[in-house]
């Protein structure tokens, strides 16, 4: 696996229209995690915001992801949005347990708290992290959060004394779209629109970056992302960066976008291996 400065990757693994242009066109379902640990370094845990997975599951995971590769597991939802976050230790800590196959790799875990958690409820979410004690990354929706008063000062106060990131979440591109694509409008019907708040509470910055369809159209978007890890970077911390679009058959792509655009950033980075390979032609037998 490439080593670099940073880690970069995608909401999953598993997208078969990445045969386009990531993973050979002849590579089956049950190799496109291997794959994609030889060209990205990390990947988010979205998988298991929705179940959590078998412990066989885990295993396969464990032995197939490199040692300095990241899985930022996402806890379950019926974790994070379930009510008193203290109320969900045992089942967090059986979550945790489930994953210790990965060591290591599964760092930080992410806890992406509900619209309706409101800084009326930190102290749930104080008492949840210091019970927890693990390397952690929150991401927060309510818009009280956003809206420099209180309620984000207390946020920022609580994480920061606790050596927890704050995930920014950037949906700006996507937002910027006007389209009549199911998918997109997907996406902006469950996609937060929030403002973007780029914090460095730790050594390890987390950015989620939800892009336009248009993969140019998000060059504009990138350019202060790019400026900004590049400045984490020679700050010494290790950032985080997810590129998501609307379907997600486009991510993969707009993240080596946006590795090339950093390499021209900062001279002497490595260029982001390179799986594809064209089919080849068929052979027309003599008649």
């Amino acid at each position: 696996m490439l080593l670099l400065p940073y880690y970069l990757g995608c909401p999953s693994w598993s997208e078969s229209a990445w045969r386009d242009y990531l993973y050979p066109q002849d590579a089956k379902p049950g190799e496109f995690l291997n794959l994609y640990t030889q060209v990205f370094n990390a990947v988010e845990g979205n998988t298991t915001f929705y179940a959590s997975p078998a412990a066989d599951t885990v295993q396969r995971w464990a032995d197939t992801m490199p040692e300095h590769f990241r899985f930022t597991a996402k806890f379950p939802g019926d974790i994070s949005h379930n009510g008193d976050l203290r109320d969900q230790l045992t089942a967090a800590e059986t979550f945790v347990q489930l994953l210790s196959p990965l060591g290591e790799r599964v760092s930080p875990l992410w806890l992406q708290l509900a619209k309706s958690f409101t800084p009326q409820r930190l102290p749930e979410l104080a008492g949840f992290i210091d019970a927890l004690d693990r390397p952690l990354a929150v991401e927060v929706r309510h818009r009280d959060f956003f809206a420099k008063g209180d309620g984000e000062r207390l946020l920022n106060r609580l994480l920061l004394d606790r050596g927890v990131e704050r995930i920014c979440l950037d949906p700006r591109a996507l937002f910027s779209c006007t389209s009549t694509d199911p998918s997109v409008l997907h996406a902006q019907s469950k996609k937060p629109n929030v403002p973007t708040r780029p914090a460095a509470f730790t050594q390890c910055p987390q950015v989620r970056f939800i892009g336009h369809p248009q993969l140019e159209a998000n060059d504009s978007f990138l350019v202060p992302w790019v400026e900004k890890i590049a400045q984490w970077i020679e700050e010494g911390r290790t950032p985080y960066i997810f590129l998501h679009t609307a379907d997600n058959l486009q991510a993969a792509r707009l993240a080596q976008r946006f590795h090339a655009q950093l390499m021209l950033r900062l001279p002497g980075l490595p260029a982001l291996p390179e799986l594809y390979r064209e089919p080849a032609a068929e052979q027309l037998g003599l008649l």
